[in-house]
């Protein structure tokens, strides 16, 4: 019995050094300076995470989706995405759209996202959401457990993100049921 015992305990000491990957979860990102995402998603693409979308990521937030590969980006059914034009404030302190960094936003988008994109108007002042079963159409679902859908921000950790180890919520890519 102690040796049952004693295996049962080195082998759950191995299991417990293998490393765990962890997952980026995006949630109620409003977005921010675009150089500020492009930067933050570099560093995320060079570390190889995968990133769950699971509630808003708007305006520079979405430049996750030009900046990580497509496989690695899944959406639950709380994604929403939200885009619109790039803007700079004039000089009278309002808000003015910048064609340029607007046309180099909508560069960065995968064709499929610039496609509903140009659908729908094309980046404007206006926002536009992608979501639900379009959203679901051009990214894999992802299915969180209650742990990891309740997982709160960390203090040192921007808004916008929860690195969640992936054994936590195993459960993240399991094939979709048929509907």
């Amino acid at each position: 019995m102690r040796l049952a015992t004693g295996l049962l305990a080195a082998v759950l000491v191995l299991v417990g050094m293998v490393p765990s990957h962890a997952v980026v979860r995006i949630a109620d990102d409003r977005g921010g300076r675009i150089g500020t995402y492009v930067d933050k998603y570099q560093g995320l693409r060079t570390s190889g995470e995968a990133v769950i979308i699971d509630g808003l990521c708007a305006s520079a937030c979405t430049i996750v989706l030009g900046a990580i590969p497509h496989d690695k980006i899944c959406v639950t059914s709380h994604a929403m995405l939200g885009f619109h034009a790039a803007w700079d404030f004039g000089t009278n302190g309002r808000a003015i759209t910048n064609p340029e960094a607007t046309q180099m936003l909508y560069s960065m988008y995968p064709s499929p996202v610039r496609r509903w994109i140009a659908a729908r108007g094309g980046l404007t002042r206006h926002m536009i959401f992608l979501r639900g079963k379009e959203l679901q159409a051009l990214y894999k679902p992802c299915y969180l457990d209650a742990q990891a859908s309740a997982t709160k921000t960390p203090v040192d950790a921007q808004p916008s993100t929860v690195r969640t180890p992936a054994r936590a919520q195993a459960s993240a890519n399991r094939p979709q049921a048929s509907r």
